[in-house]
Order: C-alpha cells, then structure tokens, then sequence
C-alpha cells in the first residue's frame, strides 16, 4: 500500500491506547509502519525495472521484522537519552520502556506487509528463506476509501481526547471498521473468482475508487491471459526465447522474476516488449521491459 496509508494505519493503532504504553509509542508506531520500505533506497543503484526484483522482498521478511523495529527502538531510545542530557527533553513525555518501545515498533511493522499483502502487485512474506510471491487481490495500491476510515478514526479520538472522552474507544472502533471493509473486499474478489470458473485461475484486481468493482484477468491454460474475457499480448510467449533473454538481460531477468502475468507484444517500430497482464496500461518502462534483438520472430505462415 502508498506510505499515507501505512502513516494513518500506525496513527490510528496508536490512539487505541498503546501511545500511553511508554514516551515516543506514536513516532515508533508510525516510523515503523513505513520501515520495511527503506528498500525503496535500490532506486539509487538499480536502473530500469530491476526494482521490480528487489522491492517487497528482504526487508518485508520475517528477519527483518523482528531487527527493524529494535533498531528504531534503540535510535528513538538514543533520542530521548540525548535530549534528556541537553535538557531539552519534553516534560509532557512519558518515561520509556524499552520493552514496549520494542512492542510498539514491532507491532507498526508487522502491519506494514499486512497491507501490501492485500493487493495485486505481490510481496515476498519469507524472504531470504523463500522468493515464493504472495497476492491477496483485495485492494488497489492506493484506496481513497480506506484513508476516509483511517483519517476519521484518528480525528473522532484526538477530539475525544481532548475533550477527556472515550478516545480509545473511538480509536478501536474505526479499527473495526476499516478490518469490515477488508473484509468486505476480500468478499468481493472471491465472488469474482467464482464467476469466472472457465479460466485456470483468475487475478481479481480491484480499480482504485470503485471498490465494489473488478477487473477479472483470467489465466488460460496455455499461459495466456484474457482481461474481462479479451486476450492481451498480440503475441504469445512461445515467440520469445526467454531462457535467452534472461541469460543476455538483466532487465529482462528482474521483470520476469517479479511478473505474475507476462504478456508479449510487438511493437508498431518492431520492438518486441513484455508487460504484465495486472499493468496492462502502464508501457512507459516502468512496468515493462523491452526483450533483446535476435531473440523472437514471427511464427511461420503469420
């Protein structure tokens, strides 16, 4: 999921009550939330769509969630002794517990690949043990909907609260609400599925307003893929030597590596490009790759 989505996620545990649990409970909860996307840095030494390979991968793996959230509680514990050696440390914070400065850290980042779980573009839940990709289908990246839920839970409780009302409770509330939507979308993507019995499997990928909408893109046995019952690709991937074309590209390696449903096509200028059935729209490099010269040709009588 989009990081303001993950931000609001740890605001809104931390107004159930765990903020009282020690001082810096929401910077830890939110930080936390947000840091298994420090492998956004590849961006500084990876070109093209190598990303792709790298992303939701090591630091989104079950090593990393267990590490990150105590090097966050060890630096945010650094701050508050630093600040308290200045005397510039706030009178209104509370005490830290490590233990739970830990928890709290641990708990915003365990929710970070709950969320990228539910969508289609894939997350690597046991990485280094495993590449295996894991989808959940049930939200686009970003969702509007999901933010009101989240952004109107926090504003109820923090107005609570500083009337001294029942901020918790408002807090768990919205928390109970936005798990129904889940829960309601994952309903959603299932029904999908079912109503498309014809195909070996089907991808069910949700827009980014209409919930209750999805795009079915359904996975033919022989590899190919149909997006509301038409095939993408205007060329099957038989016409590739793809073994080849991961051995000579790296680029091509990564993309494959990440693709969940490669689709080939040839270009207008000649350009033999794949794409991913999920991003269909989206051939401006970011999510495509072109494949090496040499390596595809026309099948015979075309």
């Amino acid at each position: 999921m989009d990081n303001l989505t993950h931000s609001l996620t740890g605001a809104l545990i931390g107004q159930t009550g765990l903020k009282k649990k020690t001082g810096l409970a929401m910077p830890a909860l939110i930080i936390g939330a947000n840091l298994p996307d420090v492998d956004a840095a590849c961006f500084f030494w990876l070109d093209g769509v190598e990303h792709l390979a790298f992303r939701r991968g090591i630091t989104h793996g079950p090593i990393a969630l267990l590490l990150l959230p105590l090097l966050l509680a060890g630096l945010l514990w650094g701050w508050d002794r630093w600040q308290a050696r200045r005397g510039k440390r706030p009178e209104a914070r509370l005490p830290i517990h490590f233990g739970w400065l830990y928890s709290v850290a641990l708990i915003g980042c365990l929710t970070h690949p709950a969320l990228d779980l539910l969508n289609v573009y894939g997350i690597r839940l046991l990485e280094p043990f495993s590449s295996r990709w894991f989808y959940g289908d049930v939200l686009f990246i970003i969702d509007p909907w999901l933010w009101a839920l989240l952004i109107g839970g926090i504003w109820i409780s923090r107005r609570r609260e500083k009337r001294a009302g029942d901020w918790q409770g408002a807090a768990r509330t919205a928390l109970a609400l936005c798990g129904l939507y889940l829960v309601a979308n994952f309903a959603i993507s299932q029904f999908d599925r079912m109503q498309n019995t014809s195909f070996v499997e089907t991808i069910s990928s949700p827009p980014p307003l209409a919930f209750w909408e999805r795009e079915s893109i359904g996975v033919g046995g022989s590899g190919a893929f149909f997006i509301d019952g038409e095939r993408v690709g205007n060329r099957p991937l038989s016409a590739c030597d793809l073994d080849a074309a991961r051995e000579e590209s790296e680029q091509v390696a990564a993309f494959l590596f990440w693709s969940r449903a490669p689709v080939l096509d040839r270009l207008e200028d000649g350009r033999w490009q794949l794409s991913d059935a999920r991003y269909y729209g989206v051939r401006d490099g970011r999510l495509s790759v072109d494949l090496p010269d040499g390596l595809c040709s026309e099948p015979s009588g075309s």
